[in-house]
């Protein structure tokens, strides 16, 4: 039996998020169908992380068995051939049996882009939150720095009460301004529910006044949810790169 690495990519715009559901359409329920037609047989795949409804991927992970023999190339192909065009297999190698997609990860990066103008932008509708405001970068960006190190996150996350640990640790933050886009890029070893688009709301709260710089630290201390700026829309919001490698990451901000 073989196991495989598979990367893929998708606009996530149509799919109530990666992890199959009863009655809804997602990206694991259309990959596994695609699959199990291209190898001629029942596959599951294990996905590296879920994602809501809305949020996209620019590199997305799954492992899955087989034992069909398929070359990597003819696996590439086969499998577009039967997907949408809003998804799409990037890469596919064989790696030990004990690899897993999601428990093998040391850490992931996401990426949230905001369309800063008064103008939308019609072909970025799906794919950017349009910010009518003027963003103040070196604002968010110094307040983005007290999220950098380990911290108890249990204020950026819905429905924290049900998770059994809420402390993560923010390798990197990255913001960039591109034209009328602000992308901000987020590094951590793991992320909690809601935990980027929380705080991707809380940045545009202290750019609006609404939380203070100097509130940040006792915000993260609280624990409290309420404190914390709203969650910001999922369609601005991609899982944009994967490390499996032990990784050495400096805990500092990227201005």
């Amino acid at each position: 039996m073989r196991n495989l690495k598979v990367m893929m990519a998708f606009r996530g715009t149509h799919y109530h998020g990666f992890q199959r559901q009863p009655n809804a359409v997602t990206v694991q329920e259309t990959v596994e169908t695609a699959l199990s037609k291209l190898l001629n047989e029942s596959v599951t795949i294990q996905g590296c992380s879920r994602t809501d409804t809305g949020v996209h991927a620019r590199q997305f992970c799954f492992s899955m068995q087989t034992g069909n023999p398929i070359p990597a190339r003819n696996f590439i192909r086969g499998a577009c051939g039967y997907l949408p065009e809003d998804i799409s297999i990037l890469s596919v190698e064989d790696v030990p049996p004990e690899f897993h997609a999601r428990f093998s990860c040391k850490a992931k990066q996401y990426m949230y882009r905001i369309h800063n103008s008064e103008s939308k932008n019609p072909f970025t509708t799906d794919l950017e939150l349009h910010y009518r405001r003027r963003l103040d970068v070196s604002l968010i960006r110094e307040a983005a720095s007290h999220f950098l190190g380990t911290h108890d996150f249990a204020a950026f996350c819905t429905g924290a009460s049900k998770q059994k640990n809420t402390v993560r640790t923010i390798y990197d933050i990255r913001i960039e301004q591109q034209e009328h886009s602000v992308v901000i890029f987020i590094k951590g070893n793991g992320f909690l529910y809601n935990m980027v688009r929380i705080l991707v709301g809380t940045l545009l709260s202290v750019n609006e006044g609404r939380i203070a710089l100097d509130e940040l630290d006792l915000l993260l201390r609280s624990r409290d949810r309420l404190r914390a700026g709203i969650t910001a829309q999922p369609h601005g919001l991609s899982l944009y790169r994967l490390f499996y490698e032990d990784i050495e990451c400096p805990e500092q901000i990227h201005l």
